[in-house]
């Protein structure tokens, strides 16, 4: 029986629409996922954020990250990963993928979204791999999540990714309303270094003419300061999808090292 009250699940040209209800937003929430072609056994699950106004089509639509994903297993240099793109909980412009005073935008990616993929994919399994990624915002969640919760995912990274909550407001329209009702508000290096002695793989990565460069110029350092292993990358780029849909084949890559 399934965890949830409902759920829908569409397929249109090998993508998984799925809406949920779901128990930590306490309201309907939506997924993408992507399960590559003639895949067998458990498989790894890759979970991927979206950023600031964005959703849960948008790392398909828009970064094609299923057809790199798919290209990248074709030529043999990744081994098959179902995709699980969920949106944010559509809170506001963006919920920061932190705990607020009504939804748990945090824990609908942690467990709900975990436990959805398991119910509705037979490859999807507890004995399946977890990674998690993300960008702008979504790379502040994968970041703080994977950090946060070091025994749940095999590895994480972030590209062009928001290093502190307060960077939120850099592209947000209310970011006062965002404060009010997040119950959180702490940084990534926080958790990065509450636990740095059981951290999984991560690295992050932002282009040259990114307006986030600093900030990830910062926590690279303040990593490399502490002794704390990490991969640390720049490349030429703003932040654009173009950047994206480029360079989530580095995460993919990477992740492929820990499966």
């Amino acid at each position: 029986m399934s965890s949830f009250f409902t759920t829908e699940n569409a397929i249109f040209q090998g993508l998984h629409f799925i809406t949920v209800k779901s128990n930590a937003l306490k309201k309907r929430a939506d997924l993408t996922v992507y399960t590559p072609s003639k895949a067998e056994g458990v498989l790894p699950i890759v979970i991927l954020l979206h950023g600031v106004y964005g959703s849960h089509w948008a790392w398909a639509v828009k970064g094609k990250v299923h057809e790199t994903a798919q290209k990248l297993i074709d030529a043999g240099q990744i081994k098959p990963m179902i995709l699980v793109m969920p949106s944010d909980g559509l809170y506001g412009d963006g919920s920061g993928y932190v705990p607020h005073k009504t939804a748990d935008y945090e824990r609908w990616i942690v467990e709900d979204v975990l436990q959805v993929v398991k119910e509705q994919f037979p490859q999807a399994t507890d004995e399946s791999p977890v990674f998690i990624t993300g960008l702008s915002m979504g790379g502040f969640g994968a970041m703080r999540l994977g950090a946060k919760y070091p025994n749940l995912f095999r590895a994480f990274s972030g590209l062009s990714s928001i290093t502190h909550f307060e960077q939120l407001g850099e592209f947000v329209e209310d970011f006062d309303q965002l404060q009010n009702d997040a119950l959180e508000q702490d940084g990534v290096w926080e958790y990065l270094l509450q636990n740095k002695d059981c951290l999984p793989p991560f690295r992050f990565d932002c282009g040259s003419e990114d307006i986030l460069i600093e900030h990830n110029r910062e926590l690279h350092k303040n990593l490399t300061a502490n002794n704390i292993p990490h991969t640390y990358q720049e490349f030429s780029g703003g932040h654009s999808w173009e950047y994206w849909e480029e360079h989530i084949a580095d995460t993919l890559l990477f992740f492929n090292q820990y499966v």
